[in-house]
This record gives structure tokens, sequence and C-alpha cells, in this order.
């Protein structure tokens, strides 16, 4: 019983992360800006960091489901 939230919470995790780097990924080919009025490096690098936080705490989720 206890499954079914982390079953919930992992693929929401996981559906962010991978939403988020394929945003990322297609800015950065663009050459456009990942955030407005920030360094690109710094938009970019943290974006990546979240993206590997919300991948990482999916696969923990679902690794516990």
């Amino acid at each position: 019983m206890e499954s079914g939230p982390a079953i919930f919470a992992g693929t929401a995790f996981v559906l962010f992360g991978t939403a988020l780097l394929l945003w990322t990924a297609v800015r950065l080919r663009q050459r456009v800006p990942v955030a407005d009025g920030v360094s690109p490096v710094a938009s970019a690098t943290l974006s990546l960091l979240f993206v590997a936080a919300c991948l990482g705490g999916g696969i923990w989720c679902l690794g516990y489901a």
C-alpha cells in the first residue's frame, strides 16, 4: 500500500527531470539564455544540477517502490 505514493513521486520526479533536461539542451543548442537576467554559464549549471537532483530523487523513489 505504501508503494503507490513512492511510484507516483518517482514518476513525477523522473518526468520533470527529463523535461528540464530536454528544455535546457534545446536552449543551449539554440544559444538562447536558459534564464533571463542571469549568466548563461550559471543558469545552465544550476539547471543541470536540478536535473541531476530530480532524476536521482526519482530513481531513488522508484527503487523503494
